[in-house]
């Protein structure tokens, strides 16, 4: 969930109406595969429940995706095809957003792509972070406070409540039209 908190935080009201009247909720059964490593991906997903896999050829299993969770975000950003594959471990759904229809909203709208991305940067950087704290490193963790994993940054606990019930509507809504 804090996944979500991160990004429903940055963006506003007007922006998940938009993703949430262009996208679509689908239902997974576990083992549906939603990514597949090296296929281009055209949707931008979020977990509104259960959890997704992400596997490689090479190893069987190198992440857990949980509720709040974005999926498919680097490929979006870099529109390279994706290093690794996702699927539902169980039954699970996900709010889906058409990668073309988002593209054109963030030419379209300046607005929204600032926060657009923002978000994406946060959400990426934190994860960084993380990954780079499970290394290990004690120079980065002497140079460099890196906050408890459970923690919010302190410029975002503002945002917290409105980001927790934007996730809220984002599961209980009809998505699309």
């Amino acid at each position: 969930m804090r996944k979500a908190l991160y990004f429903l935080g940055i963006l506003d009201d007007s922006d998940l109406e938009w993703m949430i009247r262009h996208g679509k909720k689908m239902s997974l059964a576990p083992g549906t595969v939603l990514i597949e490593q090296g296929k281009s991906t055209e949707w931008l997903y979020w977990v509104l429940q259960g959890r997704l896999e992400v596997y490689t050829r090479s190893a069987s299993s190198i992440a857990l995706l949980k509720v709040g969770e974005v999926v498919g975000e680097i490929s979006f950003v870099d529109s390279r095809p994706p290093t690794a594959s996702v699927r539902a471990e169980c039954e699970s759904k996900v709010g889906a957003v058409p990668r073309d229809l988002l593209t054109e909203k963030i030419r379209a709208d300046v607005g929204f792509a600032s926060r657009f991305y923002q978000a994406i940067a946060v959400f990426l950087a934190d994860r960084l972070r993380k990954e780079v704290g499970k290394l290990g490193s004690r120079r980065l963790a002497l140079e460099e406070s890196i906050e408890d994993e459970d923690e919010l940054p302190s410029h975002l606990l503002g945002n917290v409540s409105m980001a927790g019930t934007r996730f809220a509507e984002m599961q209980k809504r009809e998505w699309g039209v």
